[in-house]
């Protein structure tokens, strides 16, 4: 049976990171990144980009799936609602999945942390703290398994995840 790891969390909690380290963990495992397909300039959050959005992610897992090389697929993407998660999944043919999904999350200090570092390495623009602080609470609501990742490194957290 093949495992789908839907991985979500707020902007720089570590969740590509983590990923890609549980690639390389995981036997005959394949990586994707939720904003690799929505990688664009300018980035633009219209209805009609949203659904595009959806639809690559979709269409990319299913091959993922429906490929015998694969046994491990892991996927991480921001996933603060509920329903991004379901839609996800309503995609998929999942007859020989089984489904792991689980939040990163963190401390509001330790988040603050790791994105005044990104900021200052010049990865990411400075209103991301607030808006990754502002997004931390959503996730006590998803259906998935919460891991606080405020006191691990990305190796653990790739470990936690893959005994789940």
């Amino acid at each position: 049976m093949k495992k789908l790891y839907l991985v979500g969390g707020t902007m720089g909690v570590g969740k590509t990171t983590a990923c890609q380290i549980l690639k390389k963990r995981l036997p005959d495992s394949v990586f994707l990144d939720g904003d690799w397909c929505w990688d664009a300039h300018p980035f633009q959050v219209t209805e009609e980009t949203r659904a595009m959005v959806m639809d690559n992610i979709c269409c990319l897992l299913g091959n993922f799936i429906r490929c015998s090389a694969y046994k491990n697929i892991i996927f991480c993407w921001v996933m603060h609602e509920q329903s991004i998660i379901d839609d996800i999944l309503s995609r998929l043919d999942l007859g020989a999945c089984e489904v792991c999904a689980v939040s990163l999350v963190a401390s509001p200090d330790a988040l603050t942390e790791r994105l005044t570092h990104d900021v200052r390495a010049g990865i990411r623009e400075p209103d991301v703290i607030a808006r990754s602080l502002a997004r931390l609470p959503l996730y006590e609501k998803l259906q998935t398994v919460k891991l606080d990742v405020s006191k691990l490194s990305p190796q653990e957290t790739a470990e936690m995840i893959a005994a789940l």
